[in-house]
């Protein structure tokens, strides 16, 4: 056994440090302050804005004639953005970080791309409108239109979709890669049956948060979606036609000063953003569980 005794000016004689207690006070006061601050910022919201949630406002849009106000056609056309968007970007994001990390040799090729992703992920999103709305609405002649939007939006989303994607198949272990490739399997099926599956709390991670961004997006919206709110008369033609989200709304409302209705859409949103990330937690606990 060790005879040592730890004296006064050892680190483990001295029992209180004042650098380190200072430290973990300005640790708490951060988090604390953080906390406080969405506290507030909710609370305010829920309380301003619960109040003029009814059934009506969330379940008719606005008509002049009858003197109504409501968003049910804003709450189609984001869902509408969020399903039309998906169906693009996850398969190429996905797509992307598996030939990145599978297949792609490390290089400057690789790096070059990923470097790119990461600027791309930077660029403030009404610089992605003003593009989406010269090239998709106006060169390829959408207008504005739920499918501009989406695409510009799955130009926002690739970046964040593939980078999310390729950290979740950077933790399946080497392990796995090499014992299925020693029992003579292929490589698209060791993707497919082993590294996929087990990446799949990261990648539904991503695509959730993708969703979340989604739903918030204003200024990229605005430029290339439109405001329109009238419910859908056709399936499909309503992807050609003008249609603003909640959150494009909820700038019209304040710019006409109906302070009230955009304090619901406020709480929709929140409520919304909440699920979606309640929604990802519980997902990838499960997918870990069963992992």
């Amino acid at each position: 056994m060790s005879n040592y005794i730890p004296t006064e000016s050892s680190i483990c004689g001295k029992r209180f440090r004042l650098y380190d207690t200072v430290l973990r006070g300005l640790i708490y006061f951060c988090a604390g302050l953080a906390i406080f601050l969405l506290v507030v910022i909710m609370g305010y919201v829920f309380v301003r804005g619960v109040p003029n949630i009814t059934w009506t406002f969330l379940s008719t849009a606005t008509n002049n004639i009858k003197g109504t106000v409501g968003i049910l056609g804003n709450i189609i056309n984001t869902l509408y953005i969020i399903v039309i968007t998906l169906i693009i970007a996850t398969p190429i994001g996905v797509g992307s970080a598996i030939y990145l990390n599978e297949y792609a040799k490390r290089g400057k090729v690789v790096e070059l791309i990923e470097f790119t992703t990461e600027i791309l992920s930077g660029i403030p999103s009404i610089i992605f409108g003003l593009f989406g709305m010269v090239f998709f609405g106006n060169t390829l002649k959408l207008g504005y239109s739920i499918l501009t939007g989406s695409l510009t939006l799955t130009l926002m989303m690739l970046p964040l979709i593939t980078r999310t994607t390729q950290e979740a198949l950077k933790t399946v272990p080497d392990s796995y890669r090499q014992g299925a490739l020693g029992i003579g399997a292929t490589k698209w099926y060791m993707i497919r049956t082993i590294l996929l599956p087990s990446a799949m709390p990261g990648i539904i991670t991503g695509i959730i948060l993708a969703i979340g961004r989604i739903v918030g997006e204003s200024a990229a919206l605005l430029f290339t979606a439109g405001s329109g709110y009238i419910l859908p008369r056709n399936f499909f033609s309503k992807i050609f036609e003008s249609s603003g989200t909640l959150t494009i709304q909820l700038y019209l409302f304040m710019q006409k000063a109906q302070y009230d209705e955009a304090f619901g859409v406020a709480v929709v949103l929140l409520v919304i953003v909440l699920a979606i990330n309640a929604l990802a937690k519980f997902l990838s606990f499960k997918f870990n569980a069963k992992a």
